[in-house]
């Protein structure tokens, strides 16, 4: 009696094993060329930002050498550029301070605690703002915003006047450093909102159950799986609002009063330009020199974004084992 395992199969009646389809050949045509277009892109953008990099060095040159008679203001360059360095930095960090915190909350009232219907009117809301141009919210602070803090920065002159942040004496126009703070923090606000929205909303879903599972209440839970996760994306989007604060033109030529030099006293009516303001509202009326020096500050503040962005890369490349955004 024979079984079924010792019957043999003929060769010739055996089916033919399907091949495996032709596995996709490395280096093909369509991926040098992509590769190709991909690294063309990367070199033209490197070789944009030296070539404007050496632009503004050659043209930074006479004010550099040059006597302080020539410069505006008959000062060494270091004495001119040092306020309106002092501004530029002391605006952008006031908007910073203003709009992390509340991007971080409206990001997450919208991914985590908002109604879709309500979140995804928020979002919308949120992404036209993005759009609206500089200058609209320029002249917002200076023909509404500075008046309704005028009464507030007397206050602040009376009550905590001992703080050198609120010395005073108050302006009486509210065109002040802190009202140019407060401007710069709602137009960076929309687009880190926005981002961190996005971020947020990658959290991986197991996570969040996981450690809601485990008893977290939701606070807890966007502490520990939310916030770790998004940490990086966090940090870049702050870098990227920062980014636009310090190359804010129109906004600031507005709003700000304008006069005096280096003070921390952000409710008086003395207050630093800022860079990107004094070239905007001084270029046109310029010559020789004049023009240089306008350049060479110019370079300063490409120096500073530059130091910027990358203290931010230094600080994600630290935190990168640490990021769920990363792997």
């Amino acid at each position: 009696m024979t079984t079924n395992s010792d019957v043999r199969i003929p060769d010739a009646v055996r089916e033919p094993m399907a091949e495996p389809p032709p596995a996709r050949v490395p280096g093909s045509v369509g991926d040098r060329v992509f590769a190709g277009i991909a690294k063309g892109a990367a070199l033209v953008i490197v070789a944009i930002l030296a070539g404007v990099a050496l632009f503004l060095l050659l043209k930074s040159l006479p004010a550099f050498n040059g006597q302080p008679n020539q410069v505006a203001g008959s000062k060494s360059f270091v004495a001119y550029v040092a306020p309106l360095l002092f501004g530029t930095v002391l605006s952008s960090l006031i908007a910073l301070v203003i709009a992390v915190p509340l991007s971080i909350g409206v990001a997450l009232y919208i991914s985590h605690y908002a109604p879709r219907r309500l979140a995804t009117g928020l979002g919308h809301v949120i992404d036209l703002l993005a759009a609206v141009p500089s200058v609209v919210f320029g002249l917002w602070g200076v023909t509404w915003l500075a008046q309704q803090l005028k009464p507030v920065y007397v206050w602040l002159a009376a009550n905590a006047g001992f703080i050198p942040l609120f010395k005073g004496p108050a302006s009486g126009t509210g065109r002040t450093m802190l009202t140019v703070g407060i401007v710069l923090a709602v137009m960076i606000l929309p687009i880190m909102t926005a981002i961190c929205r996005e971020v947020f909303r990658q959290t991986p879903r197991l996570q969040e159950e996981a450690a809601l599972a485990l008893g977290a209440t939701r606070w807890e839970m966007i502490r520990m799986t939310v916030f770790p996760y998004s940490r990086s994306c966090i940090v870049s989007a702050a870098m990227l609002g920062l980014g636009r604060a310090l190359g804010e033109t129109m906004a600031v030529a507005i709003v700000l009063s304008i006069g005096g030099g280096i003070t921390v006293n952000l409710i008086g009516s003395s207050n630093p330009s800022t860079i990107p303001a004094s070239i905007a509202l001084n270029f046109s009326e310029s010559s020789g020199t004049g023009i240089n020096t306008l350049i060479a500050s110019g370079l300063v503040l490409f120096v500073l974004t530059f130091a910027v962005n990358a203290g931010a890369r230094a600080v994600l490349a630290r935190r990168k084992d640490f990021s769920g955004a990363n792997g």
